[in-house]
């Protein structure tokens, strides 16, 4: 219903997110003044995007959802000196250059086996302006399906695509499945060993 309200009953969707807003401001109020100065991440969530697309047009993003975005992060800037987090899995390349001038520091996770969602070219483009946590390793076939051989290519790749010049966290895309054979995710630990910031020359770039 909500979905429909964007499009058909806009001024009680932005009722239903002014809602939402008010609940996430009163959260991390509470929340950063108990923190203090020891946060480091505020962690937000707010998958809009699907494998292929956006589930929402960049044009109803910016009409209903960007502008509460940008109050939220400005506020969790504002009362602390935490970097914003902000997850949302999927084909989200079309709303990334919105997403950074709403006030998001850190991209989660990169899902690389979604549509646009290719490394080099994200760094190349938004490195910048954003930290990439996640995308060290496609979850949803590389490290399910692929070979310990698979996965240390995949690493290698992904490494090399998003720790230069820093701005990189490395974890796989999303969390791992019960299904993921444990000789894949030795693999993938021996290859950020190798590849990654202890690992290459001790250069500490990820």
């Amino acid at each position: 219903d909500f979905f429909t309200d964007l499009h058909l009953d806009s001024r009680r969707a932005a009722k239903v997110l002014d809602r939402v807003l008010d609940l996430q401001l009163g959260y991390w109020e509470r929340a950063l003044d108990a923190a203090g100065d020891f946060a480091d991440v505020a962690f937000t969530a707010d998958d809009f995007a699907g494998q292929q697309r956006l589930l929402i047009s960049p044009a109803t993003y910016r009409a209903l959802v960007k502008p509460r975005h940008r109050e939220l992060f400005g506020f969790i800037h504002a009362r602390s000196r935490a970097r914003v987090f902000f997850h949302s899995c999927g084909a989200i390349r079309g709303a990334i250059p919105d997403l950074i001038e709403a006030g998001v520091d850190i991209l989660n996770p990169v899902q690389v086996s979604a549509d646009g969602m290719d490394t080099a070219a994200l760094k190349r483009e938004y490195g910048r302006d954003l930290t990439f946590w996640g995308g060290g390793v496609d979850t949803q076939h590389v490290l399910r399906l692929g070979t310990p051989s698979e996965v240390r290519d995949e690493v290698r790749r992904r490494v090399t695509d998003l720790k230069a010049g820093g701005g990189f966290v490395f974890s796989a895309v999303h969390n791992i499945q019960p299904d993921v054979p444990a000789a894949n995710i030795v693999a993938m630990r021996h290859a950020l060993a190798e590849f990654g910031a202890y690992g290459e020359a001790g250069d500490g770039d990820a």
